[in-house]
């Protein structure tokens, strides 16, 4: 890829949307024993199903809007998968098709089939997706008795967005 500033735009948006699946899926993975069962309150979402909604929302999304960009979704949005390396690895999956679709409908100068009038528009959204959920997670934590402090939350959270990367 050339460094024209259309390139380096697209390049900080994509690595923007790779800091955001590398927190969720650093959250994922410091959740405390029997953290995937924690629910905000009785009758919400556990913490896996919220992770596996997620997973659902990025692959019928890019489906609808980029299919040839499209993975299978899967056919139930809200499972409760016990296996945290299972679902980092959904996650992984996913973001790589939001991403993939992302840029190849830019690089095409083609809009999205359904939704967006943009296909930087997609991306904003499942970030806005799923730093809403990000809350949504570390409130059940707390409720659950179980908090992430900030101590611990910073190094993978926080800091994945602040840091610069050495180029």
């Amino acid at each position: 890829m050339s460094d024209t500033p259309e390139q380096t735009l697209l390049e900080a948006l994509l690595d923007s949307w790779d800091r955001n699946n590398a927190i969720l899926v650093n959250l994922l993975r410091a959740l405390p024993e029997g953290g995937l069962e924690a629910r905000a309150m009785e009758g919400s979402p556990s913490l896996a199903e919220t992770f596996t909604h997620i997973h659902y929302v990025r692959l019928v999304f890019v489906f609808e809007d980029a299919p040839e960009f499209a993975r299978e979704p899967p056919k139930e949005e809200w499972v409760a998968e016990r296996d945290p390396g299972r679902i980092a690895q959904m996650l992984n999956d996913s973001a790589v098709a939001v991403r993939d679709a992302v840029k190849g409908r830019l690089q095409a100068g083609r809009d999205m089939d359904l939704h967006y009038d943009h296909p930087v528009l997609l991306l904003q959204h499942m970030l806005w997706h799923e730093g809403y959920h990000h809350g949504q997670i570390k409130l059940a934590l707390k409720l659950a008795g179980r908090p992430m402090t900030d101590e611990e939350a910073g190094p993978i959270t926080w800091d994945i967005w602040m840091n610069k990367t050495s180029k």
